[in-house]
C-alpha cells in the first residue's frame, strides 16, 4: 500500500506536467519507477551512432552553419520497440544547464564541460576557436524553460537553457517522427529531465527521430523557417515585404481600453486657469520628492486630486471623461502603440513611401532600424536575412522581447539559427543591429572609442492637433569598453545601460559638456543640425502614431498629458569617408522612464514639466516644440 500511495502522490504532483506534455498514461508507472530509482536505461534499447556521410554530402566539422548532425540514435533491441510497451519511456539527463549571459564564461572555466560539448556538437577538440564554434552550433542542441513562481524578479525569471546528454542530443529531426521528447521537472528533487518515448512501433535499426516543430502544422508558412537549425531551407527567393496588420493585431493581448467619444477640453482648461494649487496624486516617489513649485500640492488620495500621475497602466479614459472631466492623467489612450517595440516599428513604417531600397536592401524610413516580428513575420525575416547574405551585407541583429526593459533576454547575433530559436523563450523582434555606430572617445579609458546613446524626454500635450515638446536637456549613456563587432555577450562593450549592472561603472556626462566634447571630436558634424534631425524624427513618429484611429493609433483625450523617453543612437551611412553622414536611429520609446538622474542634474525638472503640461506655461529655454522640420 505504501508504494501505491507514493505513486499516487507522484501523479498528484506531476499530472499537470504530464498531461500538458501529452505523455501517455500507460507510461506513467514506469516513469515513476525510473525516476525514483534513478534508472537511465536508454542504452539497453537504443544505440548511439556516428553518421557516415557520402562524399557529396560530407559532414564538414568546420561548417558552423550546417544543419547536418554528427550523431544519430537508432533502435538497438532485436524485437524493436512498440509504442504500447508500458516500459518504453527513457530518462534523458541534461549535460549542461546555463543562462546565455554566462555560457561563454562557463565553457572557458570548465574544460571538461567544453570537451563534452565539443563531442556533442561535433567541434574539433583542438580547434583554436573551439568555444566560439560550440556557442555557434549550440542552437541545434539547446532548449529552454523558465521559472514562473510568484515573487521572483524579472532577472530570476530569465530563461534557463539546457543541452541534453549524448543520447538526447542525437535524436534528429523528421517530419514523420518515431519518438517524442518532452521536458519534466521532477518535483521531489527539483531536477529537470527530458523524457523520450515512442509514438509508433519501430523495428531494430530504425532511426529515433522527433519533430522539432511538432506544434506547428506541416503546411504552416513559418515551419521551414522554424526548422532551420535542423533542416536547411532557402527562402531567399521569397518576399520580405511587410504589411501593416489590422486592428485585431493591435488590440490582441491588451486589456481593452475606453476613450472619450468627444474631446471636450472646457473642463480641464478651467482647471488649469484657476488660482488654487493643483492637487497632485503621484505614485512615483522621485516626482513626490522633486515637485516643489507652489502651484502644485501633493495629496494622498486619487479621489482628491486634479492630476493623476500613475505608474500603473490606466485604461478607463471614457469613464474618466464622463465622471471626472476636471482631472488630468499622465497617460494617453492606446499609447502602447509607441511604447511596445513591435507596434512602434509598425507605426514608424507609416512614414515610409516605399518599403526598401532594391539595391542596398535598406528599409524605410531611414531613422527606423529594420525590424521584424519573429512571431508573425518569421518567414519574411528569413527571406530578408538570406537576401542580405547573398549580397554579402552585414547581418548582425539584436533580438529583443516586446515588452521587457533593461536589456533582459536581449541578444546580439548574426547566427540565423540562434535567431529563429530565441522566440522559444517569449515573443521577440529582430532589429537590425547598428554595425557602424558613431562612437565617442572617452579620455578616462585611454581614449577608447565606445558606443553611446542619447535619451530625449518627450512631453505630449495633445494628439489632434499634435502638440509635443522635448526637454532641451538630453541624457547620455555610454558603453565601458571599446566597440568592436564581435564578442556580443560582452555587455559593457555592446550595451550602454549600466544602471542595472552591479559591477559596471556608470559614466556621467551632462549634455552641455557633451556638446563641447562633440565639437572637438566631430568638428564637421554640427550637433545642432543632428538635434534638428532628431526632433523632426520624433515629430514624425508621433504624427504616424496619431494618424490611425484606435486601437491602431493614439486616441485624443483632453485630460491626457504624458512624459516619454526616446532612446536614440547615431549610425554612419555611405561608404567613403567623404560620403559618410550621421543618421539618427530611433531604438525605442519608454513609458514611465526613470527620471532620478534628470532630477539630480536639474532640480526643477518636474516643476518645469508640470507647468508646461498642466498650466500651459511656455518655456522656450527649457523645452523645444516638436515640428515637422525639427526647427
Amino acid at each position: 500500500m505504501d508504494g501505491i500511495n507514493k505513486y499516487n502522490e507522484f501523479v498528484a504532483l506531476h499530472k499537470p506536467q504530464l498531461e500538458s506534455s501529452a505523455v501517455p498514461l500507460h507510461l506513467w508507472p514506469a516513469l515513476y519507477r525510473k525516476l525514483t530509482t534513478d534508472s537511465f536505461d536508454a542504452g539497453e534499447a537504443l544505440q548511439l551512432m556516428l553518421i557516415d556521410y557520402d562524399e557529396d554530402e560530407c559532414f564538414d566539422a568546420n561548417d558552423d552553419d550546417s544543419a547536418k548532425p554528427a550523431f544519430a540514435l537508432a533502435v538497438a533491441r532485436e524485437d524493436g520497440i512498440k509504442a504500447s510497451d508500458p516500459q518504453a519511456i527513457y530518462l534523458i539527463d541534461h549535460a549542461w544547464t546555463f543562462r546565455m549571459n554566462s555560457a561563454r564564461q562557463q565553457l572557458e572555466q570548465y574544460p571538461q564541460l567544453a570537451d563534452r560539448l565539443s563531442a556533442i556538437t561535433g567541434v574539433d577538440l583542438e580547434h583554436e576557436q573551439r568555444i566560439e564554434k560550440i556557442l555557434r552550433r549550440l542552437w541545434r542542441y539547446c532548449h529552454a524553460y523558465s521559472i514562473a513562481s510568484e515573487g521572483l524578479s524579472d532577472e530570476e525569471r530569465m530563461p534557463i537553457w539546457y543541452v541534453m546528454d549524448e543520447v538526447g542530443s542525437a535524436v534528429n529531426h523528421s517530419d514523420e517522427p518515431s519518438f517524442r521528447v518532452v521536458p519534466l521537472l521532477y518535483v521531489n528533487t527539483h531536477t529537470t529531465y527530458s523524457l523520450l518515448f515512442p509514438i509508433k512501433d519501430c523495428e531494430q535499426g530504425a532511426p529515433v527521430t522527433r519533430d522539432f516543430a511538432e506544434y506547428v502544422s506541416k503546411d504552416a508558412p513559418q515551419r521551414s523557417a522554424l526548422l532551420l537549425p535542423w533542416s536547411d531551407s532557402d527562402l531567399s527567393g521569397e518576399s520580405f515585404l511587410q504589411v501593416e496588420p489590422g486592428a485585431d493585431y493591435f488590440a490582441s493581448g491588451h486589456i481593452p481600453e475606453t476613450y472619450p467619444e468627444q474631446v471636450d477640453s472646457a473642463a480641464v482648461i478651467a482647471t488649469s486657469k484657476r488660482c488654487d494649487p493643483l492637487k497632485v496624486y503621484a505614485q512615483y516617489d522621485v516626482l513626490r520628492e522633486h515637485l516643489t513649485a507652489p502651484e502644485f500640492v501633493l495629496v494622498d488620495s486619487a479621489e482628491d486630486a486634479d492630476v493623476l500621475w500613475l505608474t500603473c497602466h490606466y485604461k478607463n479614459f471614457g469613464e474618466l471623461s464622463r465622471e471626472t472631466p476636471h482631472k488630468f492623467i499622465n497617460q494617453f489612450p492606446f499609447e502602447y502603440v509607441i511604447t511596445i517595440k513591435d507596434l512602434l516599428s509598425i507605426v514608424g513604417r507609416r512614414a515610409a513611401k516605399e518599403h526598401h531600397n532594391a539595391e542596398t536592401l535598406d528599409t524605410y524610413p531611414s531613422w527606423l532600424p529594420t525590424t521584424y516580428n519573429l512571431s508573425t513575420e518569421l518567414r519574411e525575416f528569413v527571406a530578408y536575412y538570406q537576401q542580405r547574405a547573398a549580397k554579402q551585407l552585414d547581418n548582425h541583429w539584436i533580438i529583443k522581447p516586446w515588452n521587457l526593459a533593461r536589456g533582459l533576454d536581449t541578444h546580439i547575433t548574426n547566427n540565423i539559427k540562434q535567431i529563429v530559436r530565441l522566440p522559444a523563450t517569449g515573443p521577440k523582434i529582430a532589429q537590425k543591429y547598428i554595425d557602424r555606430p558613431v562612437l565617442f572617445q572617452r579620455d578616462e579609458l585611454n581614449g577608447a572609442r565606445v558606443k553611446f546613446d542619447v535619451r530625449y524626454v518627450i512631453l505630449l500635450k495633445r494628439v489632434k492637433p499634435l502638440e509635443a515638446y522635448v526637454h532641451r536637456k538630453f541624457f547620455l549613456r555610454f558603453a565601458n569598453r571599446p566597440f568592436t563587432l564581435d564578442t556580443f555577450d560582452d555587455y559593457e562593450k555592446h550595451y550602454t545601460v549600466m544602471n542595472y549592472q552591479e559591477e559596471a561603472q556608470l559614466h556621467h556626462v551632462q549634455c552641455d559638456d557633451f556638446v563641447d566634447m562633440w565639437r572637438q571630436q566631430y568638428p564637421k558634424h554640427d550637433w545642432a543640425q543632428l538635434e534638428q534631425q532628431i526632433c523632426a524624427m520624433l515629430h514624425e513618429v508621433l504624427a504616424c502614431a496619431s494618424q490611425a484611429p484606435p486601437p491602431c493609433g493614439l486616441a485624443p483625450c483632453a485630460q491626457s498629458r504624458a512624459l516619454y523617453a526616446a532612446d536614440i543612437m547615431l549610425g554612419w551611412t555611405g561608404k567613403g569617408d567623404e560620403e559618410r553622414n550621421m543618421q539618427p536611429q530611433l531604438l525605442e520609446i519608454n513609458w514611465t522612464p526613470d527620471c532620478k538622474r534628470a532630477c539630480d542634474y536639474y532640480p526643477d525638472f518636474f516643476n518645469d514639466i508640470f507647468k508646461l503640461l498642466f498650466l500651459d506655461e511656455q518655456n522656450n529655454e527649457t523645452f523645444r516644440l516638436l515640428t515637422a522640420n525639427g526647427q
